[in-house]
């Protein structure tokens, strides 16, 4: 079921691309986690910058971000994120969020409106701070070369996403000429170098890695990038050892936790089927699925299927795992279900 990871949602249906980082997922990790995830210096302060130069972002944008990244509750996220687009309408990361949720909704008219929106508010942002408003614009074109590709298909879609493409580098190299060195500019460049170079031959990943290890904030979401890099690497290893300093951090997020149980199950199948390993792996399989509706269900049904597979090697079982991932997938609504099939 794994494959390398794409660059980024504008290429990834050239690649197969693995099932916890699906194209707007891949969004929201390599992007919309670095946008701006700032708060209000009278409350806390900039992950990114810490004390240096903060900007403040409203509470409920605020509460948004962590349901989602730290918590991975996209339920609660959306939740805030309503409230956002009432009181705080003015933040671009509000928009990118919600086109991030759209697309996991397969919601695709509602990707394409929230990605414009997230470059227009980006455009005005851009004048008091060129900094993030330079990101931002980046993103909203990343995400409009998303709806192409989903919209039109690879063939008709993929000329008008890699202009897309050219803009979002464009825009980022804009943003690193006024600070090259701002830790929430190197998580987005770290994850979207990374992709790129574990996918084509010309790049580096170790510069990507080495980004991230060295200038990227919150560190979270830098061990993460830094896991997944590790992982499509192969170097299984590395790969625990960066998503164990995520989980310190975030222990109860479940994408964390599938991300690890992955690493267990590839690390098993090179040690010649270790059950030990496997063992592990269903342990956080079952930990990630603790709060099923708490999670666009699409990403339930592919952590369940993974999980099911998991089960059948440990006790050598032929329980019946693509139609039951299938109930899931295909039934009504957006979030995961609060029971899953027994096991």
């Amino acid at each position: 079921m794994m494959t390398k990871t794409p660059l980024a949602l504008i290429i990834y249906q050239l690649i197969t691309f693995k099932p916890s980082f699906s194209p707007i997922r891949l969004t929201a990790i390599a992007v919309l986690t670095a946008f701006s995830f700032c708060f209000n210096p009278a409350i806390a302060g900039d992950p990114f910058r810490n004390s240096n130069n903060p900007r403040p972002i409203g509470n409920k944008t605020e509460a948004a971000f962590q349901a989602m990244f730290q918590q991975g509750n996209y339920l609660a996220a959306k939740t805030y994120l309503e409230e956002a687009l009432l009181t705080e309408p003015n933040d671009p990361l509000i928009y990118a969020m919600k086109a991030s949720l759209s697309y996991m909704d397969s919601d695709l008219e509602g990707l394409k409106a929230y990605a414009k929106k997230t470059r227009e508010v980006a455009e005005k942002l851009i004048k008091i701070d060129p900094l993030r408003g330079n990101i931002y614009i980046a993103a909203g074109h990343f995400l409009e070369g998303a709806y192409a590709i989903a919209k039109e298909g690879t063939a008709k879609g993929t000329p008008q996403a890699m202009n897309k493409l050219r803009q979002v580098f464009q825009y980022l190299d804009m943003a690193e000429k006024i600070d090259s060195a701002d830790p929430e500019l190197n998580l987005v460049k770290g994850y979207m170098d990374l992709m790129l170079a574990t996918n084509l031959p010309f790049s580096n990943p170790n510069d990507a890695i080495q980004r991230l290890e060295q200038k990227a904030l919150p560190r979270y979401l830098a061990y993460r990038g830094m896991a997944v890099g590790y992982r499509d690497l192969d170097k299984y290893d590395r790969a625990l050892e960066s998503v164990n300093k995520a989980l310190v951090e975030t222990p109860n997020n479940p994408e964390v936790l599938y991300l690890k149980a992955q690493i267990l199950v590839s690390q098993a199948r090179r040690e010649n089927n270790n059950k030990t390993l496997f063992d592990e792996a269903r342990k956080n399989f079952d930990a990630a699925l603790a709060k099923p509706n708490q999670l666009p269900r699409r990403l339930v049904a592919q952590i369940f299927f993974e999980q099911c597979k998991t089960r059948n090697r440990l006790d050598n079982r032929k329980r019946a795992c693509d139609p039951m991932r299938d109930a899931i997938r295909d039934a009504e609504g957006s979030w995961g279900p609060v029971a899953l099939p027994p096991l």
